[in-house]
């Protein structure tokens, strides 16, 4: 079961990590948030949204370290993290970014991905 709820919270805390970093470039193209909102205004949404980021992200590790009785080792975990984080930023981008589209080269990006995954669980 931890193996499940540090997806899960691996999940969670990268939804809020992209809305943190690149959240207010949406803003800004839906003119939520102007070219002239003081760049502090714009730093501080982004670390609230880093600090749940975070809230999610530090117990996905601790609960899915093999040392903590978890189901990943370090290097497994970081390298899912990164599967995850490069999936939600892939789907927020085609959700919200309708002008950027996805090419060969990102779908072989993928393949690599998901070939380090398999290279991260090898015994």
């Amino acid at each position: 079961m931890n193996a499940t709820y540090t997806l899960l919270l691996l999940l969670v805390s990268n939804v809020f990590m992209t809305f943190a970093w690149y959240g207010h470039v949406k803003l800004q193209q839906m003119g939520t948030i102007t070219s002239h909102t003081p760049l502090y205004a714009v730093v501080l949404i982004s670390w609230l949204l880093a600090l749940a980021e975070y809230a999610c992200q530090v117990p996905a590790n601790r609960f899915g370290y093999v040392g903590n009785g978890g189901a990943f080792t370090l290097m497994q975990l970081k390298v899912v993290q990164e599967v995850i984080s490069l999936s939600v930023f892939t789907l927020f981008v085609i959700v919200l970014f309708r002008g950027e589209s996805l090419h060969w080269n990102h779908l072989a990006a993928f393949a690599c991905l998901i070939m380090a995954v398999w290279l991260a669980f090898l015994k």
